[in-house]
């Protein structure tokens, strides 16, 4: 019988966490800090109900072009409630090593950018943020391996599908899966529960 590896460290109390508990982690529950701001927006408040894409994105790797792509997606399909969510990060091959606001300003000023982009943070190891350690042990979900990879969560915030780097946002079959999440119904809010009289 195999094993996964992860399951037998587990089993035998080695993982500092647990990996299911991880994978079952509300993707959308995370507060994060503006690129270059102060506001600290709540995904789950802003973005619930829409399909999101996340993005680990960095400023000189040979896919920043992506970029480009990227930003005439949410164009096209924000009205639709498409949101693209960028992360910028250093964590490979040391491509992204400008402060926020180097970021921020060569991302609006090549690209345009308007996607709501987020704090500089790591996306890989010990050291990734909660948020990417989740999307890593996610069944649909994969650790990113280099700059670029993509995450798409439907209305629900379920990661749906995970792309890599080599992925354009242009890519007929990405934007088809996008187009079939965008048509689903936007699911209603839960309410309280009523008290009897």
């Amino acid at each position: 019988m195999n094993i996964p590896r992860w399951l037998a460290l587990l089993s035998f109390g080695l993982l500092p966490f647990s990996v299911p508990a991880l994978a079952d982690t509300d993707l959308l529950g995370f507060k994060l800090r503006t690129l270059a701001g102060d506001e600290v927006v709540d995904l789950r408040q802003a973005y619930g109900g829409k399909v999101v894409l996340m993005v680990n994105t960095a400023s000189k790797c040979g896919f920043t072009g992506q970029f480009e792509g990227l930003e005439a997606l949410y164009r096209k399909y924000k009205d639709q409630g498409l949101v693209v969510l960028g992360f910028p990060s250093n964590d490979f091959a040391n491509q992204d090593p400008g402060t926020e606001k180097e970021i921020q300003a060569f991302c609006r000023n090549t690209y345009s950018v308007e996607f709501p982009m987020f704090e500089k943070l790591h996306v890989r190891g010990n050291d990734a943020y909660p948020l990417f350690k989740a999307l890593a042990v996610h069944p649909a979900g994969v650790a990113p391996k280099w700059n670029f990879y993509k995450y798409l969560l439907d209305r629900d915030g379920r990661l749906v599908e995970s792309w890599g780097s080599t992925t354009a946002p242009s890519d007929k079959q990405f934007v088809k899966r996008i187009e079939q999440l965008l048509a689903q119904p936007v699911p209603t809010p839960r309410s309280a529960p009523q008290l009897a009289p």
